[in-house]
């Protein structure tokens, strides 16, 4: 896979305190995201979707962990919907907040099911059957070339990647906007498995599954 060559410096001032500069660079490619105009966005992530296809066919999971869009995330429904369509033993899911200092669940999704609004106002399956993914879609804010990421603050992917064993491959998806030199990870943080933007695929950045 190709590496990456845009690599922007981060526009946050070096001497801010980590915490600070995590909280802006999240800011910052939040509000470049929700400023996409609907066309643009539908091209970025179409673009991005091309680039996702091929590392999942040759990932090969039989089960994916996705997240509905939010704030302008890329809006992967439709092709979760024919990835499951491609083949009759795949499951995909969607992940439910059970608390807030618990891992997420993962519930059955298939197109066309019921789905109720969560606390976030997200949309989660009405009916929940539990599936453990071998693969996770995992959305980004800011992120870097090290393959680490910045979500929304609440922890809830690290806690749940954390806690499989084996752990799911994680795949961080997003649009090229959210790049930043580095995000500053923390002892704790972790690296995503590969990054897909719609610029490439990214990665492998722990050493799982290389192509």
């Amino acid at each position: 896979m190709k590496d990456s060559t845009l690599s922007p410096p981060s526009t946050v001032p070096e001497a801010a305190p980590d915490k600070a500069l995590r909280q802006e660079m999240r800011r910052r490619a939040i509000a470049a995201r929700e400023a996409l105009g609907a066309v643009e966005r539908q091209h970025l992530t179409a673009q991005l979707c091309a680039q996702l296809s091929p590392l999942l066919s040759r990932l090969a999971p039989r089960s994916i962990g996705f997240c509905w869009p939010y704030r302008g995330e890329p809006d992967l429904v439709a092709f979760v919907g024919d990835w499951l369509a491609q083949g009759r033993e795949r499951l995909a899911a969607l992940p439910v907040v059970l608390a807030a200092d618990a891992p997420l669940m993962f519930a059955l999704w298939r197109p066309g099911m019921a789905l109720m609004d969560d606390a976030f106002g997200i949309p989660v399956p009405a009916q929940r059957e539990a599936v453990d993914p071998d693969l996770v879609l995992v959305p980004l804010n800011a992120f870097d070339d090290a393959g680490y990421r910045l979500g929304y603050g609440g922890g809830f992917f690290d806690r749940t990647l954390a806690a499989r064993h084996p752990a799911p491959l994680a795949v961080g998806v997003g649009f090229e906007l959210g790049r930043v030199a580095s995000i500053r990870p923390e002892p704790h943080d972790l690296p995503l498995d590969w990054i897909v933007t719609e610029s490439g695929t990214f990665g492998p950045f722990r050493g799982k599954n290389p192509i």
